[in-house]
């Protein structure tokens, strides 16, 4: 990659990639912390884009952080027990996850928008095992860019509460219908903080609102028809690796109760 700088014209839902892109980054840049993506460090000085918002907002930081901390765990644990596996990361953004899952085995496809992958393709040229697919995930068109089947995991973070209903219906449906083996973590919004994205200030600034929200595979209803859960879990785990205190306040249903939630379900 060339030292010139990347200045991303995005705005919106697409814009809140350039936030968690940075959070990831300057938290792994402090030595103090657990978490590490040494990508996200390596590549957000190329970057020409004013993360003034995003450095003051640590609500979003903080969760962005959390997510990451939790994701990892279940992809982890996800490519250790099927190593060929597929992988299709949906509404990628700059996410930099397959630079620490890697095994040297996995194919992995990073999906989104296509001017969003534009501004990802500048900045990774990504291509091999780990390539990009510029489409939405609602055209179904996507899936068959999808040559390497077997085992697969679809990982939907950061998006969801973007989307209304239908469309989360739509994703998923494509999924079911195209794909055999298929396995989702898919990251949803506490429904108590649907219409309150002023809490997180970076995500407001960009114009993105929030839609829509879950707390449970059972909530989901028949936007899941065709799968099956195979367990409801949240961020909260991931909190603890940013302030050891949380490990006191773990056990409070509260914590858990409204912490973004990421469900694990399969295809039936």
């Amino acid at each position: 990659m060339s030292n010139e700088k990347i200045k991303p014209k995005l705005n919106g839902t697409a814009e809140t990639m350039l936030q968690c892109f940075y959070a990831r980054a300057m938290h792994s840049r402090n030595p103090k912390n657990k978490f590490r993506d040494t990508k996200a460090e390596e590549l957000i000085d190329h970057i020409d884009y004013d993360f003034s918002n995003a450095k003051k907002d640590t609500a979003m930081s903080g969760g962005i952080v959390a997510r990451s901390v939790v994701f990892d765990e279940l992809v982890s644990d996800f490519i250790r027990k099927n190593p060929d596996c597929t992988v299709v990361n949906i509404a990628c953004g700059l996410d930099t996850r397959f630079y620490r899952m890697d095994n040297g085995k996995i194919t992995w496809h990073n999906l989104d928008l296509p001017e969003t992958i534009e501004v990802r393709d500048s900045i990774y040229q990504e291509s091999g095992r780990v390539s990009t697919i510029a489409c939405s995930v609602l055209d179904p068109a996507w899936a068959d860019q999808v040559k390497v089947r077997g085992k697969m995991l679809f990982i939907i973070e950061g998006l969801t509460m973007y989307m209304k209903a239908d469309e989360v219906r739509t994703m998923l449906a494509i999924i079911r219908d195209h794909f055999d083996n298929a396995y989702v973590c898919m990251e949803t919004l506490c429904p108590y903080f649907v219409k309150k994205e002023n809490i997180e200030k970076s995500i407001q600034a960009t114009g993105a609102i929030f839609t829509w929200g879950a707390n449970s595979f059972a909530d989901l209803g028949d936007i899941a028809a065709g799968f099956r859960k195979v367990k409801d879990d949240d961020i909260a785990r991931g909190m603890e690796t940013l302030n050891p205190i949380y490990k006191l306040v773990m056990w409070m249903t509260i914590v858990h109760k409204f912490a973004e939630k990421i469900l694990v379900f399969e295809k039936a």
